[in-house]
């Protein structure tokens, strides 16, 4: 695996999220997949601390059929997103594990009818090969501000 395929995956899976295709995205989860935001700086424990989210692929399929619902009032107007990434940073890249892990500094906007909300972090992809494609074990998203008060987060950074 080479870190051009690593960074590719990175763009893609952000792009899917910009164009709502969230069936696809959550595609690119393992089964055993996890989306995690922590609610600290330097959380270590998504278990035995709270976090902004620690979904696996259940609770994620249904945040997606909640978005791509027609009786989702809440998303009349749906909500919209728009990802400027960083170059990602391949931080691992162990083929004999299989495992690989990026890194990558974004801005996120989200936006709802006249709502705008500008998010900023991290994300670390920690990426596996299955039947020959990349897939996510685990999405993790660090806020710069993880421990600031939020309205509700519609979508997925």
């Amino acid at each position: 695996m080479n870190a051009a395929d690593l960074i590719g995956f990175v763009v893609h899976e952000a792009r899917l999220i910009d164009e709502q295709r969230f069936e696809e995205w959550l595609d690119l989860f393992t089964e055993d997949g996890r989306y995690w935001m922590p609610l600290e700086m330097g959380q270590t424990d998504p278990v035995l601390q709270q976090s902004l989210f620690y979904d696996d692929k259940l609770l994620l399929r249904i945040r997606v059929e909640r978005l791509l619902g027609a009786r989702t009032f809440s998303q009349k107007p749906k909500s919209r997103c728009h990802h400027v990434l960083q170059t990602p940073v391949v931080d691992e890249s162990d083929a004999a594990a299989n495992r690989y892990v990026t890194y990558t500094p974004f801005h996120y906007v989200e936006s709802r009818l006249d709502e705008q909300t500008l998010y900023a972090g991290w994300s670390r992809h920690h990426l596996t090969m299955i039947d020959g494609a990349l897939r996510m074990k685990l999405k993790r998203v660090d806020l710069v501000n993880p421990d600031s008060a939020f309205g509700n987060i519609q979508l997925f950074m």
